[in-house]
């Protein structure tokens, strides 16, 4: 395939690919260079520098050690020797210290450190051993004798020594600095040619796109206008890249397929106005069908009442005239049927609550969440038992149906003294902030919790937890609660961050003009703790 027949994918691909080498090798040469460069920097800052330093420690190791005959010459004091011991230690330390340094390669620095040690030896074989052992047998007199009759011959070569191997490592540090900022200038020049590269191949693309891409799709938006503007005749072509030939040779096809079909297309519109009319009927009539099926709902439900009372008192008058006379699972048979005609009542009845939400209004009223919650812990008191404690505080003013919104705490707070942990008080707490326009409301408790699997399956009705035997229940409470709270225009989650106990937020709006709430003079003095 020749070039002009390359589709700009292609040609983008092998630009990136001869781009991405050239930089790929300069990307090796610059490490290959960085690392050499670290090696030179190495050098310098951890090995000439450093010995260099202790070449100086070492000169002053033998300026003490010569300084501490001296004085022991002079005085005669064992104390006096302190600073040759001393000196002799560091000597040790520096020696040391600058053979660790040392890489094979640095032979001239290894000799000239070893004719220091070999001075060193000379003077203290010929100057301070003497000294000493005359200091020690024959008085100090002598010793200053063999000091005066002595040259200074011995220390000036080790001092000589020592310079010449400072030498050394300055050569080092020199040769490894000089390397460096070698390696620093190529360093510069790998990045200026890869930023040359990289322009040079961004004006490439920049080319390559506006000869193949902007060019081509100029020409081909202003034939499109004209199609547009009602020349449903001209022909469409493009002559960019391969991909816009095709490009233009399909929206030319489909000017083709629009010309010829539109007069279909003005058929279809008013098939269409007349489908529209037919599914707004439907639309009122599917209305007026659920409208009919509440209703009828509603009636069943209530219908179903009589019968079931009937079934449930006949069932108990069984259960008391003859408890003890049948046997025993006479007895339990029975049992099952109340409690079944039992717990079909309450179900009955949290459906007609529950169809009842949002049907059956009085209209929106400013709400006190705080007087609420009054009555909802004072209709939960006997329920909560003399050790729990359900305290909220700043609760809002906020707009909805007072009855469905106590009955939305009722079932939130009466969840939480259901589910408490055993031989622990029951504690509930009620709050609430702001967040933009609407109030973010959280009931909390420190009972059994719940599992985060569970987070939504909670609110579905007739989704229960727990066995029957185990917490009593018809499974619809948080079901109401949520119709609720949407009713309301909220939303409602589980928050799964606490550790203990189960948290539910819940949102409602904000009164238009309602400030942060302000704790009332009670609210403040206690806390809004209630011990019910």
């Amino acid at each position: 395939m020749s070039l002009r027949g390359w589709t700009l994918r292609n040609r983008i691909i092998a630009l990136c690919i001869i781009t991405g080498v050239i930089l790929s090798g300069l990307a090796v040469f610059a490490a290959l260079t960085a690392a050499r460069n670290n090696r030179h920097l190495d050098d310098v800052l951890n090995r000439a520098s450093p010995m260099r330093a202790a070449g100086e420690s070492l000169n002053t190791a033998y300026v003490d050690q010569e300084t501490g005959i001296r004085g022991y010459a002079i005085t005669g004091q064992q104390g006096s020797l302190g600073p040759y011991n001393q000196g002799l230690a560091d000597e040790q330390a520096m020696v040391t210290r600058i053979n660790a340094l040392l890489h094979p390669g640095d032979t001239d620095i290894r000799a000239s450190l070893q004719q220091v040690q070999e001075r060193a030896r000379v003077w203290q074989d010929k100057v301070a051993q003497p000294v000493i052992e005359a200091v020690d047998t024959k008085g100090t007199a002598a010793a200053q004798q063999l000091i005066i009759a002595g040259s200074t011959t011995e220390f000036d070569a080790l001092r000589q020594a020592i310079a010449t191997m400072q030498d050394d490592i300055q050569v080092l540090r020199t040769r490894s600095a000089t390397a460096a900022r070698d390696s620093s200038q190529t360093m510069v020049a790998i990045q200026i040619a890869a930023a040359a590269i990289i322009i040079l191949a961004g004006a490439g693309l920049l080319l390559l796109l506006d000869r193949l891409v902007s060019r081509p799709v100029v020409e081909l938006a202003e034939q499109v206008r004209e199609v547009a503007d009602g020349d449903y005749d001209k022909h469409i072509e493009s002559t960019g890249s391969p991909e816009l030939t095709s490009l233009a040779a399909d929206v030319d096809g489909m000017r083709r397929k629009i010309a010829s079909e539109l007069s279909e297309v003005r058929e279809a519109r008013g098939q269409i106005e007349w489908v529209n009319e037919q599914l707004k009927a439907q639309a009122e009539e599917l209305t007026r069908s659920n409208r009919d099926l509440e209703q009828f709902a509603y009636v069943a439900s209530h219908d179903l009442q009589e019968p079931l009372r009937k079934v449930a008192s006949f069932c108990q008058l069984l259960q008391r005239r003859y408890a003890g006379q049948l046997d025993e699972r006479a007895d339990q048979y029975i049992a099952f049927a109340v409690d079944g005609a039992q717990r079909m009542q309450r179900l009955i009845n949290d459906l007609l609550a529950f169809s009842r939400i949002g049907r059956i209004t009085a209209g929106f009223t400013e709400v006190d969440l705080g007087r609420v919650l009054t009555d909802v812990s004072s209709q939960l008191e006997a329920r909560a038992g003399e050790d729990a404690e359900i305290s909220w505080a700043d609760l809002p003013l906020v707009e909805g149906e007072e009855p469905l919104l106590t009955t939305l705490f009722v079932n939130l707070i009466g969840n939480s003294l259901k589910f408490r942990r055993p031989d622990v008080p029951a504690v509930v707490r009620v709050s609430a902030h702001r967040d933009d326009d609407e109030w973010v409301i959280n009931v909390r408790d420190n009972g059994i919790g719940i599992e985060a699997e569970f987070a939504d399956k909670v609110f579905v009705i007739f989704q229960r937890l727990h066995a029957r035997d185990a917490y009593e229940g018809t499974g619809i409470g948080l079901a109401i609660v949520k119709k609720i709270v949407e009713y309301h225009g909220g939303r409602i989650w589980l928050d799964l961050d606490v550790e203990e106990g189960t948290s539910i937020n819940f949102t409602l709006p904000v009164l238009p003009g309602a400030s942060e709430p302000a704790a009332t003079e009670p609210e403040k003095a206690e806390k809004t703790e209630v011990n019910a």
